[in-house]
Order: C-alpha cells, then sequence, then structure tokens
C-alpha cells in the first residue's frame, strides 16, 4: 500500500495530444502512421548508406546519423504515447519523466550540433574542394560526430536533473504529450525565472549560434555556386544544399520559438502542434528529402533492389536446376533398374 502511494505521489500525469479534439482517435492514429514511415524511411537510409560503398564519405556518415537520431527521437515520444491513449494510463513515473526528458533533450542538442557539421561539410567541399580530403578526413568526422554525442549528453543531462528537482506544489498534470523541460518548470511552485535565463543562454548556444554558422556558410556556398561555369555541377550543388536547407528551416524554426520563447505565454496547443511538425513530422519528411533530391542514395536504392531481383532470380534458377538434376536421377534410376 506504501508502494501504491509513494507510486501515486510521484507519478506525473500526461494530459496527451490535444485532449480537447472530438476525433481524437483519428489523430493518434495518423501520429502512429506517420511514426511507422519515419521509422522505416530512416532505418532504410542508414542501411542503403552503410550498404553501399560509394555512400561512405563524410556527408553521408553525418546523413545517417541524422536518420539515426531522428528514428529514436520519434522512438522516445510516440511509442509512450499511443500507449498511454489505447490503454487509458495517462501516467509517467518520476524516472520514466526523467529518463524521456533526457533522451529527447540530448537528441535533440545532437541533432543541432549534427546539422551545423552538415552545413560544414558541404562549405568544405563546394569552397575549399582541394582541401576536403584533408580537412574532412574519416578520422576527423568520427571524432566530430562523437563530439556531437557527447556534448548532447553533457548538456542534456545538466538539463533534466536541474530541473526534475524543482519542488511541485500543486497539480502533477503535464499539459502535454510527453516529459519536456519548458513544460515540467510550469508546474513547479518555486521561482525559476534564473533557470529560465539559463535555458534562453543554452538555446542561444545550441541553437542560435549553430543556426547562424549554417546561415553563413549556405551564404559562402551560394556565392561559390553562382560564379561556377558549369551549369550541371551547379544544379547538383544546388540540390543537395537545398535538400540541408529544408532540413535545417523544419528542425530551428520550431525549437528556436519554443525554447527562445520560453518565458512568453504561448499556449500548450501552440507547444504540442510545434512539437508534432518538429519531433514527428520532420523526422519522417526528412528521408524523403534526402532521397528524392539526392541521386547517389537513389542509385544505391536501385542497386540493393537490382541485387534482390538477381538474388531471386539466382534462387528459381538453382531451384530448377536442382528439379532438374532430380529428374535425371530418377531417369537413371529407372534406367539402372530396367537392365
Amino acid at each position: 500500500m506504501v508502494g501504491g502511494n509513494k507510486s501515486s505521489i510521484t507519478d506525473f500525469i500526461l494530459v496527451g495530444l490535444f485532449p480537447e479534439f472530438q476525433h481524437s482517435i483519428v489523430l493518434n492514429f495518423m501520429i502512429i502512421f506517420v511514426y511507422i514511415l519515419a521509422f522505416l524511411g530512416n532505418i532504410l537510409l542508414i542501411v542503403l548508406i552503410w550498404g553501399d560503398s560509394r555512400l561512405h564519405t563524410p556527408m553521408y556518415i553525418l546523413l545517417s546519423q541524422l536518420s539515426l537520431i531522428d528514428l529514436t527521437l520519434t522512438s522516445t515520444i510516440v511509442p509512450k504515447m499511443a500507449s498511454n491513449y489505447f490503454t487509458g494510463k495517462r501516467t509517467i513515473s518520476w524516472i520514466g519523466c526523467g529518463t524521456q526528458s533526457f533522451f529527447f533533450l540530448m537528441l535533440g542538442m545532437s541533432e543541432c550540433l549534427i546539422l551545423t557539421l552538415m552545413a560544414y561539410d558541404r562549405y568544405v567541399a563546394v569552397c575549399i574542394p582541394l582541401r576536403y580530403p584533408i580537412i574532412m578526413s574519416p578520422r576527423f568526422c568520427m571524432h566530430m560526430v562523437l563530439g556531437c554525442w557527447i556534448g548532447g549528453s553533457i548538456s542534456s543531462f545538466i538539463h533534466t536533473v536541474y530541473p526534475m528537482h524543482f519542488p511541485i506544489c500543486g497539480s502533477r498534470e503535464i499539459h502535454h504529450f510527453f516529459c519536456e523541460v519548458p513544460v515540467l518548470i510550469k508546474l513547479s511552485c518555486e521561482d525559476t525565472s534564473v533557470y529560465q535565463l539559463v535555458v534562453v543562454v543554452t538555446s542561444i548556444v545550441l541553437l542560435v549560434v549553430p543556426f547562424s554558422l549554417i546561415t553563413v556558410s549556405y551564404t559562402l556556398i551560394f556565392l561559390t555556386v553562382f560564379r561556377m561555369n558549369s551549369v550541371k555541377g551547379r544544379k547538383k550543388t544546388l540540390a543537395t544544399c537545398s535538400s540541408h536547407l529544408t532540413v535545417v528551416s523544419l528542425f530551428f524554426g520550431p525549437n528556436i520559438f519554443i525554447y527562445m520563447t520560453f518565458t512568453s505565454s504561448h499556449s500548450a496547443e501552440q507547444d504540442q502542434a510545434l512539437s508534432v511538425f518538429s519531433n514527428i513530422l520532420t523526422p519522417m519528411l526528412n528521408p524523403i528529402i534526402y532521397s528524392l533530391r539526392n541521386k547517389e542514395v537513389v542509385a544505391a536504392l536501385r542497386k540493393q533492389r537490382e541485387e534482390k531481383e538477381q538474388l531471386g532470380k539466382c534462387g528459381a534458377l538453382s531451384g530448377q536446376e536442382k528439379d532438374l538434376g532430380l529428374g535425371l536421377r530418377g531417369i537413371l534410376s529407372l534406367t539402372v533398374g530396367l537392365s
């Protein structure tokens, strides 16, 4: 009984996604469908990149990391949201809430840094191509990727442990469909203005600064592209860069609004809508954006399909050869028997 009371006191209640919406079951099924597409699309992109030696370059290694982040990010949010909705159990434990918040922040912060690295990679490839193999060496690339994950983990740990210890005096209802720092802070009965300022400063470092660096990188890239003599090279570069810029806009736009206006009075519905767009829809769109506009990825997909078709044909031929061999054996044994 004591354990049960303790659990009920420390648990949080997730209100869910747009609880007042009349057709919530349709909305939840749509979110699950989008999640499945995002999961499969990002898995496919990772398999294509790591399965094709032609894609073992810094740009595609970084893209595979982006896909890994996206499929993990959606998996941190959607399964719990769907489970709560369909079971009717809206609670999440204190540890569960902290764990979800930690992984969400770690993945989000790592994605900021990965997207910045991707912009730097394109800048070096387009603006100083002769030095590209030296600067973007495989070792440097892997060190940078590792740095992104470590940096995101450390920052996330700090911003999870600290706010989780704020006292909560009133309702433990979280007006969201997952545990996130801005909504957790709203539950506290303590003055959190200092911590809110810390969050804004962190957002400047991890959102505004990377976004500014990306903007500068692509400004220099476009200036270089417009001076190119080769029309084909110009089109290829613009196709790759426009894909990345689209992803950057989809990711940074909503997150800058949520975290940079932390102290403002935007509603829970606005936070939920932006979170759905940034953390569920965008991970589904990323593989589509990169695959449709990228000839190398499309070529790798065709290669995989052709190899499967060839394997299927080889399997069918081997089956026919086996049947033919059995038939010949039968005829031979019958002939021996008759003789």
